[in-house]
């Protein structure tokens, strides 16, 4: 069983005083039993974020920067792919941000409307738009090739301009992103919602861009993590307090039953991540003596979390 928390802990002056305040009692027995693994060293401005490398590398996959594959894997297809989020951008003063995680009230039938406006306009530069969910598109073509992109869970709720790609390769993408807001200003879709105080689309975002390497196959008797996002939307939004009881919820539930599974002896790793480092445990032999002293020594969970 192998957990993964991501946003255990995020470069907020409002996370850092949320944080002494966390009672996780099941954490701290975890790390008082567990034996940490190298740390997976970064920083906020990577565009792959540690959870992403860690289920990356859980995965088997590559961990290139901004180049793991997570939509090619989704296809089980070959080729370059990339994942297409239909997004909402605010024009302030100096900056262009992205909005929440998610579009409110978007419904199935007003993503497809919107793919089916899109798509000739993506055809015509070699990109295949395929329909996967209201909040997120499937993209074939080789304009995803070595194109590094920067997760959606870096972009939102911040200056979308920080994190466009600057490649020569990412032209095509970012005059399509021109035509697309042109197109999609006057669009019945985004009339109908702005009648009903719903935020346009007028924008989109490319992420989990690349291709899974030539014969890359999954092991049969390989377990994907079990990711807990419990915490990931108050995260994006900064609801610090919100945060907080999420995390004493995980703790109170997938963080107990890990305990358990390490009371029964079972196999048991546990990942945490912030937005710079991942830290792993693992429950290793270890001698009485080497045991006593990881419970007599071991540091307080926000100790640890500070550091990610």
């Amino acid at each position: 069983m192998h957990l993964l928390i991501p946003f255990a802990f995020c470069c907020s002056d409002g996370c850092a005083a949320a944080l002494p305040s966390l009672r996780l009692p099941h954490l701290e027995k975890l790390l008082s039993r567990l034996t940490p693994m190298p740390l997976d060293a970064g920083d906020e401005f990577s565009l792959s974020p540690p959870h992403e490398r860690a289920l990356a590398i859980a995965l088997g996959l590559p961990v290139a920067d901004g180049l793991i594959p997570w939509a090619a894997h989704q296809s089980q297809c070959p080729g370059a792919w990339g994942f297409v989020t239909p997004c909402h951008w605010r024009a302030g003063a100096k900056h262009i941000a992205m909005s929440g995680a998610a579009l409110p009230d978007f419904s199935e039938s007003e993503s497809q409307h919107l793919l089916a406006a899109m798509q000739p306009y993506f055809e015509e530069d070699g990109i295949t738009l395929r329909y996967e969910s209201p909040a997120r598109w499937l993209a074939h073509g080789d304009a995803f090739d070595a194109l590094a992109t920067a997760s959606l869970d870096r972009v939102v709720g911040r200056d979308v301009k920080a994190w466009l790609s600057r490649a020569s390769s990412a032209t095509r993408l970012q005059r399509l992103q021109t035509e697309m807001q042109m197109l999609l200003y006057n669009h019945p879709v985004n009339d109908a919602r702005l009648a009903r105080g719903a935020p346009p689309v007028n924008a989109f975002w490319v992420s989990g861009t690349g291709a899974l390497p030539v014969n890359w196959t999954r092991a049969a008797n390989e377990a994907a993590p079990v990711v807990a996002s419990a915490l990931r939307q108050a995260a994006l939004q900064e609801d610090w307090a919100a945060w907080a009881q999420a995390w004493q919820t995980l703790d109170a539930t997938e963080c107990a039953a890990l305990l358990h599974a390490l009371h029964k002896a079972r196999p048991v790793q546990l990942t945490l991540c912030g937005e710079r480092n991942a830290q792993s445990f693992g429950a290793h032999r270890a001698g009485y003596l080497k045991r006593l002293m990881n419970i007599i020594g071991h540091q307080p969970p926000s100790t640890l979390l500070e550091k990610l």
